[in-house]
């Protein structure tokens, strides 16, 4: 099978003496390298966060374009100086043959994210017993998001309990607009978009809550808690309130659609696990005080598998459960969702 290197002519001695001079023209009037080329760029880009394609002239347009088209993103072109209307930013830069400068139109990238945060509202209890993320870390955590730039901050959750009370009760409502976030609901269908899960092994598709498909990035904050059926519930399973059919996940294997789940291409840029209460027994709903410990923890960590493992290890300092038993963790590994070797990870120890 050829290689994009493979369609690639070299021409010697052009344009000075002593360069050579790769011409992709023979790209370009190829089919299959042309697709190749455009393919293997864009393949490069799987899982990766974005929101604009900046192209340098000439050939970043004609590999650019095609794209930000196929990945419906945001096209810059970057061209030589003087070509642009508008105002510029500009860069200097070496060639083996002398220098040159390109320029940016200043309004192409825009300041500003919108930014989701996604906790565990799921039922209608009060901070205290630990059914829901604390809604002092969420407000926190909208707080920093703002004091990044970010544009705006929308909080929501798919519920299990009447989503209404359980934002109340829960606290986080009040907590997040408090702090300047917008909060959404989820209890409606015409919320979510389908989404296709090409690596999943027993769930293919999903639909997915609209904040999260139009958002720039989203923040995923559950709470670490003992759960009847997968558990545990910690980052892994806290994508199930992003979804609408959480049937699905139930009837068709709860570990490994759990895993599945968390290969889709819009992954969370930041996993924080509320571990300050933890739900030890009945969960996920509790029944009192008495099945909660004040364990007054914190994970933060962009690998979702690495989190859930170290916040697994936690809970079993207040009880045994074998992390063998919680079965999306490994589920997750193969699926290369992360890894649950901390050993291979920079992990930083805190303590207040």
């Amino acid at each position: 099978m050829k290689k994009v290197e493979d369609y690639v002519r070299s021409i010697p001695d052009f344009p000075e003496p002593g360069i050579i001079f790769r011409d992709i023209t023979t790209i370009l009037q190829d089919p299959d390298g042309l697709h190749l080329a455009i393919q293997s760029m864009q393949d490069k880009l799987k899982d990766t966060e974005f929101d604009v394609v900046v192209g340098t002239e000439s050939r970043g347009f004609i590999f650019g374009v095609p794209i930000a088209y196929n990945l419906h993103k945001a096209f810059v072109p970057v061209r030589k100086k003087g070509k642009l209307p508008c105002e510029t930013v500009s860069m200097e830069y070496d060639l083996e043959y002398g220098s040159a400068v390109i320029e940016m139109h200043k309004d192409s990238i825009k300041p500003g994210q919108k930014v989701v945060v996604k906790p565990n509202i799921g039922w209608d209890k009060v901070p205290e017993l630990a059914g829901n993320t604390n809604p002092k870390l969420v407000a926190e955590i909208v707080k920093q998001c703002f004091a990044a730039g970010a544009k705006e901050v929308t909080v929501f959750d798919h519920t299990c309990d009447d989503w209404q009370k359980c934002y109340k009760n829960s606290g986080i409502e009040a907590a997040a607009k408090a702090a300047g976030a917008k909060v959404m609901p989820a209890h409606l269908e015409s919320y979510y978009r389908p989404v296709d899960l090409s690596k999943g092994k027993n769930m293919k598709k999903a639909k997915i809550h609209e904040a999260i498909l139009n958002c720039d990035v989203w923040i995923n904050v559950p709470i670490l808690k003992n759960h009847g059926g997968a558990n545990l519930t910690i980052a892994m399973k806290n994508h199930m309130g992003i979804v609408w059919d959480r049937g699905y996940f139930h009837q068709n294997d709860l570990q490994q659609c759990i895993a599945d789940i968390c290969t889709m291409q819009k992954k969370a840029v930041l996993n924080v696990v509320d571990a300050y209460r933890i739900m030890k027994t009945n969960g996920p709903r509790g029944r009192s005080a008495s099945d909660v410990v004040l364990a007054k923890g914190l994970f933060v960590s962009p690998d979702i598998v690495a989190v859930d493992t170290a916040a697994a290890k936690f809970f079993n300092q207040v009880r045994e459960m074998p992390l063998d038993t919680v079965g999306h963790l490994a589920k997750g590994e193969a699926l290369k969702v992360g890894t649950m070797n901390l050993d291979k990870l920079n992990v930083k120890r805190i303590k207040l």
